[in-house]
């Protein structure tokens, strides 16, 4: 049921080069393997009605403001997506028996992803396979779960290849409009089994070109100088395994503090070179320690995860689509977020601990 294996070579694969015009849409003509394996089974498992509903042209715009949210109405993804699982900790265990993604229909699975060695020989994995797997309650156009080994039953906790996973898989794409996101145990994470989100939106979105202030730039490390508040890493191919490991250091550090998180990684510009808002050629990954939520979620509402802290907001009824305001917005984000006085202190703990590596 797997349509193949997707052998990749850092070298040869990644797309060193990408830049967008004033609409964000790419100036290269040249979809890469990556994307086109995505979209050609994503779309083949839609048209053969293995999704919970059917996913159309979403209805969106852009709330008037400086945040430039965009907003798009989903409401078939709130009424029939899976029933989100009970998450009472950010260190929960794995259960085997509740739903996981050994669970699936075969049929869903796209793709194996595969890395390969500078020599051309395949190692098995990053160090282990990644499944790719469409998400049947989908949110955009190309929506999947990037699944490390998922026969290992790893928790719902960030390891350093799955951050590598994700940052490569953003490097494969030749569009600009692909994204991979992580909700951790604690901030809106629907199952305990690590899982990353792939999708495309073509809008685009602040965080690709917001303004940072430097933390620790040898490490690529710094800080959002805009809302809502949060860390940045940048990298481009090169340096890829070395962020990854710092991200990780990150995410380590704020599991064994208890703080929920959510990560974004997205082609965005250099954070020296805002001048030239237009470079698409590294890989920008916000993380956003906030207020952790436990229990099962309310579908209904506007839960905050990694889409909405990025600046994409899917709504899941009419109403709340077409009244709500940026100022609304910043209020509900903000009530997630954590408070100011305690986010500058984690912010001088994690950069006195990122020193010490």
């Amino acid at each position: 049921s797997v349509d193949c294996s997707l052998g990749f070579s850092v070298n040869q694969d990644f797309i060193q080069d990408v830049r967008v015009n004033t609409d964000n849409v790419s100036l290269s003509a040249c979809k890469s393997r990556f994307d086109s394996a995505i979209q050609t089974g994503w779309t083949d498992r839609m048209e053969r009605g293995l999704f919970r509903y059917r996913l159309g042209d979403l209805q969106t715009r852009v709330l008037p403001g400086t945040c430039g949210f965009v907003a798009q109405l989903n409401v078939k993804r709130g009424m029939e997506r899976r029933k989100p699982q009970e998450i009472l900790s950010i260190q929960q265990d794995f259960n085997a028996k509740q739903f996981n993604f050994n669970k699936v229909n075969p049929d869903e699975i796209i793709f194996e992803m595969i890395k390969e060695s500078e020599d051309g020989h395949e190692i098995g994995s990053l160090p282990y396979k990644t499944v790719v797997l469409v998400n049947v309650s989908p949110l955009e156009f190309g929506h999947c779960l990037f699944v490390p080994d998922p026969a290992r039953c790893f928790p719902q906790i960030l390891t350093r290849p799955a951050i590598q996973v994700g940052i490569e898989s953003v490097l494969l794409s030749s569009d600009p409009a692909f994204r991979m996101g992580f909700n951790s145990l604690g901030a809106f994470a629907s199952v305990n089994h690590l899982h990353l989100h792939g999708y495309y939106l073509k809008h685009k979105l602040n965080i690709e070109y917001m303004s940072v202030r430097p933390l620790l730039p040898e490490k690529g490390f710094y800080a959002l100088a805009g809302f809502p508040a949060g860390f940045l890493f940048y990298t481009e191919s090169e340096g890829v395994k070395d962020v990854a490991s710092a991200i990780c250091h990150v995410t380590d550090y704020l599991m064994e503090a208890n703080v929920a998180h959510n990560l974004f990684m997205t082609r965005g510009c250099p954070p020296c070179a805002e001048d030239d808002k237009l470079l698409r050629k590294g890989v920008r990954i916000a993380v956003w320690p906030r207020v952790a939520c436990f229990g099962t979620k309310e579908e209904s509402a506007l839960n905050v995860a990694l889409c909405e802290l990025a600046g994409h907001l899917p709504f899941k009824n009419k109403k709340d689509y077409e009244v709500n305001t940026e100022s609304d917005v910043i209020e509900t984000i903000q009530h997630y977020l954590l408070p100011h006085e305690d986010f500058l202190q984690l912010e001088k703990q994690l950069t006195q601990h990122l020193m010490m590596l």
